[in-house]
């Protein structure tokens, strides 16, 4: 306060003081003219009970049943029904799946050149049948795979037979295939098959699985009853069908498996140069420097351990694993290395022996053929021969061995212990990103456990 304000402030107060009496009856004097406001304004409101009331009625005359039937008579009756053609159907055997009796519909199907290919070639297509209310076809569509040198499966065909103004007629178009993204889980009972069979998921799936997992899992001995699953996956659809074809299975994107106490994931990943790649959560890469099989997917018949050998009838220490798999299975090389032999070997018989980095080796025997040459450079999951029962075999089967200078060692433990590769560190924070997104599809296709599978367009 200035030295001005000081003698206002002093005369405030003696006012204060001398009229302290009549300046309290003001203020309660204008507050209770609010209230006797308030109050007066409440009043005013209308009551609602003392509203007028009026009831309405008014009659409505449905119309008779006979109007009803007519009107429902004028309805179109559309049934649909579906089935998966088989390399052996013939036409009266596919319309008797889908329920058809139309003998004017069957052999309009067996004399058109078009019509005709709804039966003609490899089973699997998806087959669309509609029937009036008398049973009698009206539209029979087909969807298969369209004709196509890429690799890739893109575009379907789509065969229309259908009666128009009494008269029948077909036609093929080509449409493109609709990607899109579905969930899936499973608890394994006896098999990794079984279980994906089991859950309505595609074989392709079981495999992809097998290979991102197989540093971790040894999918042959290791799988327990209880295990579990879930799995995110690429999958295409036809006019908004999905279709069953293998070729309609894309790449899985995420997977989570459960093996006994320890629970394994994988998430497909591009980094900033292109390439792609499944990454476990903490970035570090699921590809390790060898794979954990020559063979995609097969069965053990000989562990790396003591075994009674079937043709010299002695226990023999067997220094490497066998895989029971039919003669021409593709084999392939388990990592990056160059060919130090491919030929003839006493009883391994065709043999090829590739050397990799760190004086590592490996062996490839009994094969049915040799698709490489001595000093030929190849590169991890390149196809090098294939099975068959050369040299001292029984049946069938790859003899497979690893060794590490020199010595033979478990193949299992060799890639288990190998190196794995991890992300640049400009990559780790978009990789952060889609973890959580792919962990959150995971958590949700855990949760479909024996119900449908859920997809995402």
């Amino acid at each position: 306060m200035t030295a001005f304000g000081a003698p206002l402030r002093l005369q405030a107060q003696q006012f204060v003081a001398r009229h302290r009496r009549g300046i309290v009856a003001t203020v309660v004097a204008g507050l209770g003219g609010f209230a006797v406001t308030a109050f007066g304004i409440a009043p005013l409101m209308p009551d609602p009970a003392a509203l007028p009331v009026r009831q309405l009625t008014e009659a409505v005359q449905p119309e008779g049943l006979n109007a009803q039937f007519d009107a429902l008579n004028t309805q179109r009756l559309d049934l649909r029904r579906n089935t998966i053609s088989r390399g052996t159907d013939s036409v009266e055997s596919l319309l008797a799946r889908l329920g058809i009796s139309d003998a004017t519909a069957a052999a309009f199907i067996r004399r058109d050149e078009l019509a005709r290919r709804v039966v003609q070639g490899r089973g699997g297509k998806v087959v669309q049948a509609s029937t009036d209310e008398n049973g009698m076809l009206t539209q029979l569509v087909a969807r298969y795979p369209a004709e196509q040198s890429a690799q890739r499966l893109t575009h379907f065909t789509r065969l229309t037979i259908e009666k128009v103004d009494g008269q029948w007629g077909s036609k093929v178009e080509t449409a493109e295939l609709v990607s899109g993204v579905r969930l899936g889980s499973g608890t394994i009972r006896s098999s990794l098959f079984a279980a994906t069979d089991e859950a309505g998921l595609p074989d392709v799936v079981a495999m992809q699985m097998a290979e991102m997992f197989s540093a971790d899992i040894d999918f042959h001995r290791e799988l327990r009853r209880g295990d579990n699953f879930s799995v995110v996956y690429e999958s295409l659809s036809a006019d908004g069908e999905t279709v069953p074809w293998n070729e309609g299975v894309g790449r899985v994107l995420a997977a989570e498996f459960v093996n006994g106490s320890k629970t394994h994931q994988a998430l497909w990943f591009v980094d900033g140069q292109g390439r792609g790649a499944y990454f476990g959560p903490d970035g570090a890469s699921r590809k390790r420097v060898f794979l954990a099989s020559p063979l995609e997917f097969s069965r053990v018949t000989s562990g790396f351990a003591m075994r009674f050998h079937p043709l010299l009838k002695t226990w023999r220490a067997h220094l490497g694993t066998d895989y029971g798999a039919p003669t021409g299975t593709p084999v392939r090389v388990v990592g990056d290395g160059t060919v130090k032999f491919a030929g003839r070997q006493n009883g391994y018989g065709n043999v090829i022996e590739v050397q990799h980095s760190n004086n590592r080796s490996t062996l490839y025997a009994h094969l049915s053929r040799i698709d490489v040459r001595r000093g030929q450079r190849v590169d991890q999951g390149e196809h090098i021969g294939a099975v068959g029962a050369t040299g001292w075999a029984t049946g069938p089967h790859l003899h497979f061995e690893f060794r590490v200078n020199g010595q033979h060692q478990d193949p299992l433990k060799v890639v288990k212990a190998s190196e794995a590769l991890r992300l640049d560190a400009s990559d780790l924070g978009r990789f952060g990103v889609e973890a959580d997104a792919s962990r959150s599809r995971l958590q949700l296709a855990g949760s479909l456990a024996g119900a449908s599978r859920a997809t995402f367009e």
